[in-house]
């Protein structure tokens, strides 16, 4: 099944802060935010920061640590034979794809997984979003893009 991956990070080229994982069928969808590092940019602290509770009850936690977030990453991926994770931007797969590194020579307890790039010129996850700079919101509008002009 296809996922479609949004995420938060600390800047250009800073530390992931949130990942989405919105499945193409059904409403299991995987939200988790990390602990923040100890300088946020500026424009992360505006506009990503205060929205990163905004989320379903049920997806709504405390932040937790990269191994936390890579082991139930893990564990909600586990159950798929052959999940295509989807995104837009280049950088959310290279953050998806660090999460799961979790020390020196290992990581974490997940099985093979393809991933798809859509490029999407004049597309915005943000402006079509129901809370922009969410990860969990803008991969559902990621995957309402995908499913409506691109299939």
């Amino acid at each position: 099944m296809r996922y479609f991956l949004d995420t938060e990070f600390n800047g250009f080229a800073g530390e992931l802060i949130s990942l989405a994982l919105v499945p193409e069928h059904g409403d299991e969808e995987y939200y988790a935010v990390l602990h923040l590092p100890e300088d946020v940019h500026g424009w992360v602290r505006r506009n990503v920061v205060p929205y990163l509770h905004s989320v379903p009850e049920g997806l709504h936690r405390g932040a937790v640590s990269r191994g936390e977030a890579a082991s139930e990453l893990a564990r909600y991926l586990a159950a798929d034979r052959d999940p295509v994770i989807v995104a837009d931007w280049p950088e959310d797969i290279s953050h998806f794809c660090m999460l799961l590194v979790t020390g020196p020579g290992e990581i974490a307890p997940i099985g093979s997984m393809r991933f798809e790039f859509v490029a999407s010129p004049g597309f915005s996850t943000a402006m079509n979003s129901k809370v922009p700079h969410n990860a969990l919101h803008d991969a559902r509008a990621l995957r309402d893009f995908v499913l409506q002009w691109v299939d």
